[in-house]
């Protein structure tokens, strides 16, 4: 796989678990109409999920460089 490639790939993969984050939270949010300790666990590890998307945007971007 070229850096290229591997570098878009987890760019889009970062993009999306970011997207879903976002739209999971706004959505429990919605769902719950109250904000509790259950939620505040999942919020939590649906923030650990949107860090780990935003970590691969990251190593995507370097990858597509030119200097690789």
């Amino acid at each position: 796989m070229t850096p290229e490639l591997l570098g878009r790939t987890l760019q889009t993969i970062g993009e999306v678990m970011v997207a879903y984050t976002a739209i999971m939270v706004h959505f429990r949010f919605w769902k719950e109409h109250k904000i509790d300790k259950d939620v505040f666990a999942v919020m939590k590890k649906e923030q650990t999920f949107g860090v780990i998307g935003i970590v691969f945007l990251i190593i995507g971007y370097i990858l597509e460089l030119p200097i690789f």
